[in-house]
């Protein structure tokens, strides 16, 4: 058999493997849940005009 070839350095491998050892595993990320989009209402402004017709 054909010995192994050794892996290329990469330093910020390194430098992540050692920052791992020192102060340990980062804490796995939380996903935050954020309200759903209704359509056309929920990216846009009123305009001046509808909410002059709303107050009527």
């Amino acid at each position: 058999m054909t010995k192994r070839k050794p892996a290329k350095f990469s330093a910020t491998k390194a430098v992540k493997a050692n920052a791992r050892e020192r102060v340990g595993q980062p804490k796995p990320a939380r996903v935050l849940a954020t309200e759903p989009r209704t359509g056309r209402e929920a990216k846009h402004k009123p305009r001046l005009d509808e909410l002059i017709r709303q107050e009527d």
